[in-house]
C-alpha cells in the first residue's frame, strides 16, 4: 500500500490528463506531490523512503512550468510517455547509486535487523529493477505509439495499466515467494 501512496500524484496526473488540458494535469500532479510529501514527512518517513515522491515533485514542477509558459508545446502530446521515462530515470538512477528506491519503502515494513541482510538488499534491487524495466518499456512504447498510432487509445491505456500493474504485483509477490522459500528451507 505504501507503493500506491508514492505513485498517487502520477496516477492522478494520468487520470486528469485524459479529461483536461495538460496544464491542469501537471498542476494536479504538483499539488498532490506536495501533499503526499508533507504527509509523509509528518508521519516521520525518512528521505530514503521518499525517492519517488521527491522525483515526482521535481517532475511536476518542471512540467507545470513548461505547460503554463508554453501551452502549445509539442511536449503536451507526450506527457504520458514522459512520466514513465522520468520514473525510469529515477529507478535506474537509484540503482546506479546503490540505493534502489524500493529499499527505503521496504525498510518501513521490515525489522531493522533485516536491513543489512544481503538477501533483503537483493530482493529490493530486483524489485526496483522490474520497476525500472517496466517504466523504460512503457515510456519507449508510449512514444512509439504516439508517433505511429496516436489514436490507439486502448493500447496507450493498456501500456499504463501494465506499466504500473506488472511491477506492483511483482513487488508484492516476489518478496512473499522469497520469504516462503526461506521458511520452507529452515
Amino acid at each position: 500500500m505504501n507503493y500506491l501512496k508514492s505513485f498517487l500524484p502520477w496516477i492522478a496526473f494520468a487520470v486528469v490528463a485524459t479529461q483536461f488540458d495538460w496544464r491542469w494535469a501537471g498542476l494536479t500532479g504538483l499539488v498532490i506531490s506536495v501533499g503526499v510529501l508533507l504527509r509523509a514527512r509528518s508521519e516521520g518517513r525518512k528521505p530514503d523512503a521518499l525517492i519517488i515522491e521527491w522525483s515526482g515533485l521535481a517532475f511536476f514542477v518542471v512540467l507545470t512550468a513548461i505547460a503554463f509558459s508554453v501551452p502549445a508545446s509539442p511536449l503536451k502530446n507526450y506527457t504520458g510517455a514522459l512520466t514513465e521515462l522520468w520514473l525510469a530515470v529515477t529507478a535506474w538512477g537509484s540503482i546506479l547509486i546503490g540505493r534502489p528506491f524500493t529499499l527505503g519503502i521496504a525498510r518501513m515494513m521490515t525489522p531493522p535487523e533485516s536491513w543489512e541482510n544481503p538477501l533483503f538488499k537483493r530482493v529490493n534491487l530486483l524489485v526496483t529493477l522490474v520497476w525500472a524495466i517496466s517504466f523504460t518499456v512503457g515510456g519507449v512504447a508510449g512514444i512509439a505509439l504516439l508517433n505511429y498510432a496516436p489514436h490507439a487509445t486502448f493500447a496507450l491505456i493498456a501500456l499504463k495499466v501494465l506499466g504500473f500493474g506488472v511491477p506492483a504485483v511483482f513487488t508484492v509477490q516476489y518478496p512473499r515467494a522469497v520469504r516462503a522459500r526461506i521458511q520452507k528451507a529452515g
